[in-house]
């Protein structure tokens, strides 16, 4: 079928007859050469230069221009069409087939180049949008942004994934206005479910097919292969696309779908395994921690019961059960407090307070861990801030019990309180043995108790915990480390707004 000359093929065949004017004017006109070899071989040059830079009609086009200059110009008769030598008709002739011919390698040379860099450009594309799948991690939206990156990779106009489900198909698209009808895909996805060919000159596998959308859009249809099996399509619309590309994107998004149902399993196996493993650890630590207190408990009141003793041993009994009612009830603050963080009910109600007030309510919050200690507590009556005092005491109050639990009795327990540049921090230090090395990386996940503190009798590997998430809800954070001269260190910071601390008198303190 003809088609019409475009815009550039006429620019190409104009720059060729200029060219070959030029050189009949040099030659014919200026320096009077007559040398037929020396104008048929720089005839030759333009053709070739046309050759390399357009299509083979202009091409041969420009070779029969050249042919006509030739002879009219520089073969006997001058200036004239005829010929007088009949082996001048032999040297046209041999000239036109060179002509021809050249271009016709010229041209092939320049699509084989062409191919080259496009095939080299759509490997480069396959090698992104793999680089894409594989970081890619969000299960649950990988299809939908699967078909935007293979949009964007590809400078498709439109993508759509089309996933068979039972009484119809699940259509992932890219931007959309690609109207598909089901009939289409029906038709495609039983072909493809057909004996699989491979076509040696497309380079493609079969099962491709060209539908028309409603909007009137050429639309191909890819199967989606893993191994022998189709699980779905691959519609694509835009530019030109070789066969064997369309076949291996279309494997990649097969490979992609695969992948992210595995990750999706694997995450719901993890979660199933980190539930189990959570159900384990709680209860056995409260199956331990709450044995020992019960224990005591029952034991101190079966003494009251039995009238034994003096004023002063029954006072002790009495100190007994009182110590273990609190440590009972310490521990389900820690369980209730727990739950609200782990499903997000942890709401911060900000006011103006003192760092040291934060520390008080903290203390009376633990008094027990902390007897037999000293506590030395420095700053935090300069500056007021501006958070949720009973969440900071909450989180406070946990590191303070950390401490007088791993602190010698006796020794003095530090608290630091201090605001800078936006920031609120506390320092915990004890007089321990100090944190493990190995422990120092897990020492704020749930239920996690290092070598030491599984020795103790009490204790559920909850309260760091607690305080990394009471912290994480204010935008704060919770780190740990030795002290050089001995001892841990526990850190709170959290962004705060701050003012100078106001006396009872309403005055700057």
């Amino acid at each position: 079928m003809y088609k019409v000359p475009s815009g550039r093929e006429w620019g190409f065949l104009a720059a060729g007859a200029a060219g070959l004017g030029a050189i009949t004017f040099v030659y014919a006109g200026w320096l009077r050469i007559e040398n037929a070899t020396v104008v048929g071989l720089s005839y030759l040059l333009v053709i070739l230069l046309v050759a390399a830079a357009a299509t083979l009609r202009v091409a041969v086009s420009t070779s029969l221009l050249a042919l006509l200059a030739f002879n009219y110009y520089f073969i006997a008769p001058i200036r004239t069409f005829s010929i007088a030598d009949p082996l001048n008709w032999f040297a046209l002739f041999a000239f036109l087939v060179v002509s021809v011919v050249g271009s016709r390698l010229s041209l092939v040379a320049r699509q084989r180049a062409e191919e080259a860099t496009a095939r080299q450009d759509e490997m480069s594309r396959l090698f992104d949008l793999s680089r894409d799948i594989l970081l890619a991690t969000d299960a649950a939206e990988a299809v939908d942004v699967l078909v935007r990156y293979m949009s964007r990779r590809f400078s498709l106009d439109h993508v759509t994934i089309c996933l068979p489900m039972a009484g119809g198909w699940k259509l992932h698209e890219s931007g959309g206005g690609l109207t598909l009808d089901w009939a289409d895909l029906d038709l495609a996805m039983a072909t493809a479910r057909g004996t699989l060919e491979f076509d040696a000159q497309r380079r493609a596998y079969g099962g491709h097919r060209l539908v028309t959308s409603a909007e009137g859009l050429r639309v191909w249809l890819v199967p989606l292969r893993l191994g022998m099996r189709a699980v779905g399509l691959l519609a694509a619309s835009g530019r030109e696309i070789e066969p064997g590309t369309l076949d291996a994107l279309a494997g990649l998004a097969a490979i992609a779908i695969e992948r992210a149902k595995l990750l999706e399993e694997r995450q719901d196996a993890a979660r199933v395994r980190q539930g189990a493993e959570l159900k384990s650890a709680l209860l056995s630590s409260l199956g331990h921690d709450l044995k020992t207190p019960l224990t005591a408990i029952t034991a101190a009141s079966g003494n009251l019961r039995m009238q034994w003793g003096d004023e002063e041993q029954r006072r002790e009994q009495l100190d007994i059960i009182t110590a273990e009612i609190a440590r009972l009830n310490r521990l389900f603050q820690n369980i209730v407090e727990m739950a609200r963080i782990e499903t997000g009910a942890v709401d911060a109600e900000h006011e103006w307070v003192l760092p040291s007030d934060i520390i008080e309510a903290a203390v009376q919050q633990v008094q027990l861990a902390l007897a037999g200690h000293d506590l030395d507590i420095q700053g935090g009556s300069e500056m007021a801030v501006h958070v949720d005092p009973r969440l900071m005491s909450a989180a406070l109050a946990h590191l303070l019990e950390n401490a007088g639990q791993y602190s010698p009795p006796g020794s003095t327990v530090s608290v630091t309180a201090s605001v800078d540049a936006g920031t609120l921090t506390f320092e915990v230090r004890d007089r321990g043995r100090g944190i493990a090395g190995e422990d120092l990386q897990h020492l704020f996940e749930r239920f996690y108790r290092g070598a030491d503190a599984r020795s103790r009798a009490f204790g559920t590997g909850m309260g760091l915990a607690i305080t990394r998430g009471l912290l994480a809800a204010q935008g704060g954070r919770v780190w740990a480390d030795n002290h050089p001269e001995g001892g841990a260190v526990f850190s709170m910071k959290i962004p705060v707004q701050s003012r100078a601390a106001v006396s009872p008198a309403g005055e700057p303190s």
